[in-house]
């Protein structure tokens, strides 16, 4: 390919991947109200909708969009206005530009051509993360000072040290992975640990895990960690002065973070794109009956979902006395049709053998999609987490990075150097 070809397909991947990750946002959004409210015994979002449709309080989320780019900015005169506008737009971007270097599945080869999902393949992308992650910490200082205001200033104190104090911990759990895997280079620690899950890091290296997971808390300043924005003692923290889309831009920056700390969690713990016990090799030699196999899965599970949805609409017929008595149906009709189609296509179609091209296609796909739903897995745990816990005192919150975390840390350092060695043998 000649160098403009190049250009468009980096700058395709800079959208696309971007994208993604934004239009997450609103999907997390939801997961976390919903989640809320279920752990708590209660519905949830369930109120704004148009034209009557409220699909499950998905549509709070466009709501808010709409209403955070509408509000107007407000601001005190103690505000000193230049860091108080840079500083939401630091914190977004340092939460987009941390993703270039997230590897989503293996290249994609087809004859001469190779696409890589990936922005930017960094012999050191582990470091080029913990790298950009710690400038998030200007964000919330600058943030915390610009807004003249006592509550925002010591929620900026308390964010800055808090992320120095569990980056420490966070730095020796990566240590070690790097003595392990031998390499910096996150597609390099994804190949190394393969497709047989006791060979994942998470089960050579839990210390490891433990450590990193716990530091991505309060990076991320999720509850029990979420001190720097503690509204029982602080408003809001450092941003108790924003609102409109300056708020909503460390609003957005908070849940891409999120998204990046699972997929770092997954790349350097679970396998990444990997599917437990399946190969990319056997992948490629099988993918006929990989195919197969999905078609089923896929058939029967949008027969069993539409089939419930449609039995849920016939037995609370009513309930509400509005369109929402037929939101059952605009997914339920639709996934018994689809699990119909396949049903038929797949004894109508028969076998079929698919080109090369094609398995590698179906492969780089369904890498992707098992990357995904790692994430979202783990985006789930952090939400779990943090309607679960309550949270800690500051006092607390230091002595547990200082004093246990960073030598649990240092020993781990130990036992992974003694496992390098006892490999190299």
């Amino acid at each position: 390919m000649d160098f403009g070809t190049d250009i468009l397909i980096a700058l395709g991947k800079v959208v696309l991947i971007v994208v993604m990750v934004l239009n997450l946002i609103p999907l997390l959004i939801w997961m976390e109200r919903k989640g809320a409210a279920y752990i708590q015994d209660r519905r949830g979002p369930n109120r704004c909708h148009i034209l009557g449709i409220r699909l499950g309080g998905i549509i709070h989320s466009l709501a808010d969009a709409v209403k955070l780019v509408t509000k107007g900015s407000t601001s005190t005169s103690a505000t000193f206005h230049p860091l108080f506008v840079i500083a939401p737009m630091i914190s977004l971007f340092v939460a987009c530009v941390t993703v270039a270097v997230i590897p989503f599945t293996e290249p994609l080869v087809i004859g001469d051509f190779t696409f890589q999902f990936q922005i930017a393949d960094l012999s050191a992308g582990l470091l080029y993360v913990i790298a950009l992650s710690s400038l998030s910490v200007y964000a919330i200082l600058l943030a915390g000072w610009s807004s003249g205001g006592k509550f925002s200033l010591l929620g900026a104190l308390r964010g800055s040290s808090q992320m120095i104090s569990y980056e420490l911990a966070m730095g020796l759990a990566i240590v070690a992975i790097f003595l392990v895997s031998g390499s910096f280079r996150l597609n390099d620690i994804v190949a190394e640990q393969g497709a047989i899950p006791w060979h994942w890091n998470a089960v050579r290296l839990p210390l490891s895990f433990i450590l990193l997971f716990t530091a991505m808390f309060a990076e991320t300043n999720r509850l029990p960690f979420d001190l720097p924005e503690g509204e029982s003692e602080l408003s809001a923290g450092y941003h108790t002065e924003y609102s409109a889309m300056r708020f909503g831009a460390f609003f957005m920056a908070e849940y891409a973070h999120l998204v990046v700390g699972s997929l770092i969690v997954t790349l350097l713990f679970f396998g990444g794109w990997h599917i437990p016990f399946l190969s990319s090799a056997t992948l490629h030699a099988h993918a006929s009956d990989v195919l197969r196999i999905l078609w089923i899965i896929g058939g029967i599970k949008a027969l069993l979902l539409g089939a419930f949805l449609v039995r849920h609409f016939v037995r609370r017929k009513g309930y509400w006395g509005d369109l929402r008595d037929y939101e059952f149906l605009v997914f339920g009709v639709p996934l018994l049709l689809v699990g119909l189609a396949l049903a038929v296509g797949f004894f109508v179609v028969g076998p079929v053998v698919l080109p090369e091209w094609a398995s590698r296609l179906l492969v780089f796909l369904l890498q992707l999609g098992v990357m995904l739903a790692k994430t979202l897995f783990f985006v789930w745990v952090f939400i779990w987490v943090r309607w679960t816990l309550p949270r800690f005192r500051y006092d607390q919150l230091m002595r547990l990075g200082w004093k246990v975390m960073i030598p649990l840390g240092l020993v781990n350092i130990f036992i992974a150097g003694m496992m390098t060695m006892y490999l190299e043998r």
